[in-house]
């Protein structure tokens, strides 16, 4: 019996995904962390400005990294955060002032989704995962991640506009560079969230009931076709 085109496809297709997954595993699979922060600034001595700053300041404060890649650094539960993560790569941001994006920080935050459109107005560096349940900020320091997210806060619970935000976060940027730590460069000003994934639900035409509906209906059609 000649096997249909369509299994071969979805076979292949297979195939090929496993297979570079596993490669892209292969690829990215983390070495052991360095035990001092001296051995992790060796190792990010030829990356970036930004990127060994932003190193420094978090082995300062948190100690060295979980989990090292020949790209990024990355931190588990450290402080407030999920996860902080830094990456040899620069984006570059010109919001409030040009600068590199090198270290993300993420938290467990439940968004609306209605509310997604205002936070990419926002901030094209905060970053929203509805299906994890996460938000994060990218900058190159921690205390313009803190501000973020707490505007992306703000946005959330409508308590500012996005204008409000973005004109809010130029302030604080440009008063922190004189010497004033706005409080909200400072911590996270809201409590902390729980069981923020959202995994969505089946499509109806995926369900087994839709499906034998469906194929009901065909095998009507099909008869009755027959019958003429």
């Amino acid at each position: 019996m000649k096997t249909p085109a369509w299994k071969i496809s979805c076979c292949a297709l297979a195939v090929a995904a496993s297979t570079g997954l596993t490669a892209i595993a292969q690829s990215t699979q983390p070495a052991m962390a360095p035990k001092q922060g001296a051995d992790v600034m060796q190792m990010v001595s030829s990356w970036p400005e930004a990127s060994k700053m932003a190193t420094e300041a978090m082995i300062k404060k948190y100690g060295p990294p979980n989990e090292v890649t020949a790209t990024r650094l990355i931190w588990i539960n450290n402080g407030p955060w999920k996860e902080t993560i830094i990456s040899k790569e620069e984006v570059d941001h010109q919001f409030p002032m040009a600068h590199k994006d090198v270290m993300e920080q993420i938290i467990d935050y439940k968004v609306a989704p209605d509310k997604f459109d205002d936070l990419a107005r926002y901030d094209g560096s905060v970053i929203v995962e509805r299906t994890k349940g996460t938000m994060s900020a990218r900058c190159d320091k921690e205390e313009a991640n803190f501000l973020a997210l707490n505007l992306a806060h703000d946005i959330a619970r409508n308590n500012k506009t996005v204008a409000q935000a973005r004109e809010y976060y130029a302030r604080a940027v440009k008063e922190s560079m004189s010497g004033k730590m706005d409080p909200y460069m400072q911590k996270l000003q809201f409590t902390a969230q729980a069981r923020t994934a959202d995994a969505d639900q089946p499509a109806k035409m995926m369900t087994g009931d839709m499906g034998k509906s469906g194929s009901a209906s065909r095998t009507k059609d099909m008869g009755t076709t027959g019958t003429k």
